[in-house]
């Protein structure tokens, strides 16, 4: 095949997100002339999906590769500019993708919440993404394009009305709906194992700055959300699930950005539970919650129980219905040097891993195929907020959903 046939292959598409992914370039996505292929390593899943996706589908073309086969990824790379993986857990199943990508210069995003995984790309791959020009961009779902592009809609509003950055943001979950899947829950199984028996990785899962550049010189003290009352918005708040790696990710931007927000620069996230004695029980209660997930996932053989007999399985997650009904409402909150203050808001209309993690990497993809100058932006692993232009929030406002505003 010739190099740039396709402008995306959505590789992973059968997967649980892929589906919904390629359902939404099908029978929502409106913009014209894009050109794409679904790719996956079952030929009979693939001719299933195209079928279930109706008429419009039928021109849409399919290739198979697997994982581990370089030579059918090597394909992939040959024939599109840009590959969008869902295939998950990364940490057993992407590296190859992301090697073959930065050797041949191939844009590539994903929708990984994995920072031990991505630690490894970064040091493995990023000299060779930037020989090549491949733009290498992770956490393109709702870990962490709400975070990382929220925060960086903050910052420059607030840089046109103080004339400066926030040194202090925090994003709370003012609202949220939404079912887990099955790969999610399998990338986060798959980290406990390795952490069970590496120590390295154990303190390395203990530095908010894992993922930044090495030499970064960012020492300021990053707080973790466990149960507090928030006097910025008035309730009690507690832990959030994605604080882990969308605070990673949004410190590598800090990082990557030239001049960056702030060289002491605070961010933190959690989840708003309400005013009075009762917010306070719900706060006590997710943080319960939390630590006794972790407990129990750390025990080899309960998590094996739980994998085996009570985790949904890869593949499986909420139905369209559940999707449809989904829902997120996320505030941020900022405050410069000077004791300026600032606020915004980011909403999404469908639930926030799936219904609405399609369309963000979707339409990432498409911005990184479109809008995305490689003068501007040259080969190397990038973040959401370092890598798109404003053209991403517009597209994610028009097309997925999405609001971006001022409070």
């Amino acid at each position: 095949m010739v190099k740039n046939e396709f402008d995306i292959i959505v590789y992973g598409a059968t997967s649980f997100v892929g589906k919904i992914l390629c359902n939404y370039l099908v029978n929502e996505y409106t913009e014209p002339n894009l050109t794409w292929a679904m790719a996956g390593r079952s030929e009979a899943k693939l001719a299933e999906l195209k079928h279930a996706l109706g008429e419009k589908a039928q021109a849409i073309s399919v290739l198979v590769a697997d994982s581990f086969d370089e030579a059918s990824l090597q394909t992939l790379c040959d024939s599109a500019s840009v590959i969008i993986s869902t295939v998950g857990p990364y940490a057993l199943y992407g590296e190859l993708l992301v090697k073959l990508c930065a050797a041949s210069g191939t844009d590539y995003c994903d929708l990984t919440g994995e920072a031990q995984w991505i630690k490894r790309m970064i040091s493995r791959y990023e000299s060779a993404a930037q020989a090549s020009g491949a733009r290498i961009v992770h956490s393109c779902g709702f870990d962490s394009i709400p975070s990382d592009l929220g925060v960086r809609y903050l910052q420059d509003h607030a840089q046109q009305q103080f004339g400066d950055y926030c040194d202090r943001v925090k994003m709370r979950v003012k609202g949220s709906k939404g079912g887990a899947s099955g790969g999610t829950i399998a990338s986060g199984v798959n980290l406990f194992k390795e952490a069970a028996r590496d120590p390295v990785l154990r303190k390395e899962l203990q530095d908010p700055y894992s993922i930044c550049p090495e030499g970064h010189g960012f020492t300021a003290r990053q707080h973790i959300v466990n149960v507090e009352y928030d006097e910025d918005f008035s309730s009690w708040a507690g832990p959030f699930l994605m604080a882990a790696i969308n605070s990673r990710i949004v410190l590598r931007s800090n990082a990557l950005l030239n001049p960056p927000y702030a060289k002491n620069f605070y961010y933190d996230e959690g989840t708003l539970t309400g005013e009075g004695r009762a917010g306070e029980r719900r706060a006590k209660r997710l943080a319960r919650i939390s630590r006794l997930g972790m407990l129990l996932l750390a025990v080899a053989p309960v998590r094996w129980l739980l994998s085996r007999f009570v985790l949904p399985k890869p593949g499986e997650g909420p139905s369209a219905e559940q999707q449809l009904q989904g829902f997120y409402d996320l505030r941020f909150f900022g405050r410069t040097e000077q004791g300026d203050e600032i606020r915004a808001r980011v909403t999404g209309d469908r639930d926030p891993g799936y219904g609405s993690t399609a369309k963000m990497l979707a339409q990432a993809g498409i911005s990184l195929c479109r809008d995305v100058d490689k003068g501007a932006v040259k080969g190397g692993f990038w973040t959401p907020a370092t890598t798109f232009p404003d053209r991403l929030i517009e597209r994610l406002q028009a097309h997925a959903g999405m609001t971006f505003t001022l409070e």
